[in-house]
């Protein structure tokens, strides 16, 4: 009897090489670049040493054979791929930490760009270096941009063009630098600077919501530009939402003198339940384009990854406006008596080797669900709901023919329930999103009314969990469900009488406060509160007023809260004055005297408003923690972009399946964080860097095909579900717990001169 195997949903390694001598030699090459069987054998093969501190920026040639990095230390590497050793040290200049730097494209590998915290893009040329060893070179740049006001965080250039590159900045400008135009320019705020290398002016292009006007500055961290349609730009920052802009169809360059409202974009892109946060801290660190230019991956801080499809002619592609999130989040109930099941497509080809496969996936996909239904029997361990979520991912998103309605609405709805005990971070909200889909299958299904109750119930929405309640009720076909139904109710009316205990006691403690010293929340964000008994205080969200107050602080500045290292917290107390004004970078003076800010500021209040359209995401990728670096980057894996790996605050770094989000590996990299991941262009192979000082290189190279780090054969779910756990409880906790964003780039970039607080800047970068 045939036995078939799912070891590998990209198939067998052996098949493709063969297949190599009568297929497409490129197409099977880039898929064995990338196959999972490799991707699980990744370990470390080299750490290679030569900066003296955390390393922000790594990037690989065109040709793989060289590797670039930039670090704290303000020098500039670059690393031979064949034998992992150090070619040259380029001491750039800079003042502070290098966070980019990249080749210049079609140079021969001579040209080479950064960008760091003095707000300055430098150029070298490496022509001049061939024969000096490391410790000799200290050359001229070639060229020197000061024309931006803040730090620049992220650099792109565009394949096959060696004249220009790209530069975001903290300051809310994206600038364009030609080298054949000039090879400096004064520093920003000079009475002779009018650099016309504006590209975007986002300086109040930032919103707290997608219903909110743009009227925030908006402190660029990311860009990138489509390797195959290069007049895409992505850019994302100090908001929820990533930007897709067409450089064809941006105005001409200005001046950062010229006030011009933000240019509209082709596509915003965020996910449905991030779109209405009104959190300050929740941001962009990266954004990119997938190696076909065809989907995104945007890593937010605080939050998770997420993967979203560019392709404007793909019907099956979310787009909502504010007006639609209501419906989004929550579906009225509609519950209608059973009728005929939904008609079955058509899943199975002519072929029939083809049938047989599509028949034998089909029969393995009923079987998973059982198992996936019986991690919610067994018990509410978090490794059998994790399993069990991942099965469901794997039927739902994975390769192969359809599944059919009747097994995609079971599969939703045992999905949706996991979520709902697992309660990691927006889990709710992926629960809600399958009891959608779940019932546009089935509208008069009791589970998705029931999980949907459940779903509204932990996110406090009690009136709406009434409603599905009531229709759940009215679908319940057994005296179990009724009393599941009756349990639920019970817990509504516990919960809401708890909730207008709690409003009650809050009005009380609210008018005790008059006159007393208000928490840093109260006074910076209290706008941001949801509760409707806030909502009469908006209109003080954009006057001026001063609070005084005394603040003590404690915040991590290792990476790691579990770890009891006295030495790496750094406590204070603040005595602070603060006046209340819209957000902006360091204040610069125009010629006439007035403040540049401010003059945006208020310029930004004139535009008329359009409202937006916004892409729903397509995949969530959870495990990692991402809240104590903005430079934390989510990369596609292989030529075909198959994987999706990120760093994480706890010195490690994962790898997802993309199609279905399932983790596939998780290795230690880094003694605090890792910032950066970069596959090479053609082998198997990454390079990893973060707070330490070296870089580090991964190749398959592990005997034994395994989920973690070194190849060991044997049971690893509990070490890889500890590590999850912890980091759910640090995204949970440490976002709430850290001082606010604004705080922190104040702290950073105001209160402090520059370098005088490297160990909270290294970690906080």
């Amino acid at each position: 009897m045939e036995e078939c195997t799912w070891s590998f949903s990209d198939g067998n390694v052996a098949d493709l090489v063969e297949s190599r001598r009568i297929q497409s030699y490129m197409d099977n090459t880039k898929k064995l670049q990338s196959h999972s069987s490799l991707i699980q054998r990744l370990a470390l093969e080299k750490d290679m040493e030569g900066h003296q501190s955390c390393v922000n920026a790594i990037a690989w040639n065109s040709r793989g054979s060289l590797l670039i990095s930039g670090s704290d230390d303000t020098r500039i590497n670059i690393w031979s791929y064949a034998n992992k050793g150090l070619l040259h040290t380029i001491e750039t200049g800079h003042s502070t930490n290098i966070f980019c730097t990249k080749f210049i494209p079609e140079t021969s590998d001579e040209l080479v760009v950064s960008g760091a915290g003095d707000a300055e893009v430098r150029l070298f040329n490496l022509s001049h270096l061939r024969w000096r060893r490391p410790q000799e070179i200290a050359p001229e740049p070639a060229a020197v941009y000061q024309c931006h006001s803040r730090r620049v965080k992220k650099l792109a250039v565009e394949v096959g063009n060696p004249n220009i590159v790209w530069s975001a900045s903290e300051d809310g400008t994206l600038r364009q630098h030609d080298f054949r135009e000039c090879s400096s320019c004064p520093p920003a705020g000079s009475s002779n600077q009018e650099c016309h290398n504006v590209l975007l002016d986002l300086r109040c292009g930032a919103k707290k919501s997608l219903a909110d006007s743009p009227k925030q500055w908006f402190a660029l961290k990311s860009c990138d530009i489509s390797s195959t349609r290069p007049h895409q730009l992505l850019v994302g920052g100090s908001d929820a939402f990533a930007r897709l802009y067409d450089r064809r169809m941006l105005p001409p360059l200005s001046s950062c003198r010229t006030k011009m409202k933000p240019p509209p974009c082709v596509n915003l892109f965020c996910p449905v339940h991030l779109s209405e946060r009104r959190k300050s801290s929740l941001h962009l660190t990266h954004v990119a384009f997938s190696p076909n230019g065809e989907e995104i991956l945007v890593s937010y801080s605080g939050e998770h990854v997420y993967l979203m499809d560019v392709n404007h002619d793909d019907k099956s592609i979310l787009r909502y406006t504010a007006d639609d999130v209501p419906n989004l989040l929550y579906l009225a109930p509609s519950p209608r008596e059973p009728g005929p099941p939904s008609p079955q497509p058509s899943a199975f080809s002519g072929n029939i080797s083809a049938r047989k496969y599509d028949l034998q996936r089909l029969e393995m996909c009923k079987k998973l669900v059982q198992d996936a239904a019986k991690m919610l029997e067994i018990s509410s361990e978090s490794s059998n709901l994790l399993y069990g979520i991942e099965i469901c991912n794997e039927v739902l998103d994975g390769k192969g023919p359809d599944i059919g309605y009747v097994l995609r609405h079971d599969c939703l709805c045992i999905r949706a329930s996991l979520f709902l005990k697992r309660k990691w971070k927006n889990d709710v909200y992926m629960a809600i999103r399958d009891c959608n889909n779940a019932q546009r299958i089935d509208a008069s299904s009791f589970r998705a009314h029931y999980y949907m109750t459940e779903a509204l119930l932990q996110l406090g929405r009690h009136k709406e969990a009434f409603d599905y309640a009531e229709a759940a009720c009215s679908l319940a076909s057994s005296s179990e469900a009724a009393e599941q139904v009756k349990s639920v109710k019970e817990r509504l009316i516990v919960a809401e009488a708890e909730k207008k205990r709690k409003d009650h006691e809050g009005t009380t403690k609210s008018d005790l406060r008059h006159g007393r010293l208000r928490s840093l929340s109260d006074v910076l964000f209290r706008s941001d509160l949801s509760s409707p008994s806030q909502e009469g205080r908006d209109d003080r969200e954009d006057s001026d007023y001063e609070d005084e107050m005394e603040l003590d602080f404690e915040t991590s500045i290792s990476g790691d809260e579990d770890r009891e290292n006295e030495s790496g917290i750094l406590r204070g107390s603040l005595n602070l004055r603060i006046h209340r004004r819209d957000e902006s970078p360091r204040e610069h003076l125009s010629e006439n005297g007035s403040n540049e800010s401010s003059s945006v500021s208020s310029h930004c209040e004139n535009f008329a408003y359009q409202p937006e359209v916004a892409i729903d995401m397509k995949q969530r990728y959870v495990g990692h923690c991402n809240v104590g670096t903005d430079i934390k980057q989510a990369s596609f894996l292989g030529q075909q972009g198959e994987f999706v790996a990120s760093g994480s605050d706890d010195g490690r770094w994962f790898i997802w399946e993309k199609r279905t989000g399932r983790l596939i590996k998780m290795l230690a990299g880094d003694g605090t964080v890792v910032n950066c991941i970069q596959c090479h262009p053609f082998d198997c192979a990454v390079a990893t860097s973060g707070i330490d000082s070296t870089i580090k290189i991964w190749t398959p190279n592990a005997e034994v095909p395994s989920m973690v780090a070194g190849g060991t054969a044997g049971p690893e779910t509990a070490d890889v579900l500890s590590a999850i756990e912890s980091n759910q409880r640090k995204l949970c906790r440490n976002r709430e717990a850290m001082l606010p964003f604004e705080f922190l780039e104040r702290f950073r970039m105001h209160e402090f001169a520059e370098g005088t607080l490297h160990p909270f800047e290294c970690a906080q970068s």
